[in-house]
């Protein structure tokens, strides 16, 4: 069912970020089993800023998207995040051979590209490289996670 928190009470001054993660692009998209995306906020070392949460299993694979539709709600106030902070998106699937949930790919947003509206991110191959230091795309395909943020300021 997923691991979804909901939305922080707001504080006067303070931005709290919901992303909606529309859909993914990825070639072998209808052969993924289960799929869903585990959604983690990190600093530059790789620690854990906020808890970690995993979508439902996507709603529907079609061509070569997985969509989910699904609202996560960031559980830190924007402001309190730390300089280089980064937010995870981790596609996983399961393997029936190897009888384990794998990583396919990933995407990440930095601080920076918190604004309201759509935006369509990058895919980039495993392992999760949560530091960012040696990334690499997962093909030349012009592949990507495509969201929609909403930022909530009382």
């Amino acid at each position: 069912p997923g691991t979804l928190l909901p939305r922080l009470p707001s504080e006067p001054g303070m931005t709290l970020l919901t992303i909606n993660i529309e859909k993914i692009g990825l070639k072998d998209a209808g052969q993924c089993i289960d799929p869903y995306i585990t959604v983690s906020v990190k600093d530059l070392n790789g620690i854990d800023l906020t808890p970690v949460q995993d979508t439902p299993v996507a709603l529907r694979k079609e061509d070569t998207y997985v969509h989910f539709n699904v609202d996560i709600e960031i559980q830190k106030h924007i402001e309190r995040l730390t300089k280089g902070a980064a937010i995870f998106f981790e596609f996983k699937h399961y393997k029936p051979k190897k009888r384990f949930t794998s990583t396919k790919c990933f995407a990440f947003m930095e601080m920076d590209e918190i604004k309201p509206g759509a935006i369509v991110i990058e895919l980039y191959k495993k392992p999760t490289d949560f530091k960012r230091k040696k990334l690499q795309l997962l093909t030349k395909k012009p592949l990507y996670l495509h969201l929609h943020q909403t930022l909530h300021k009382e």
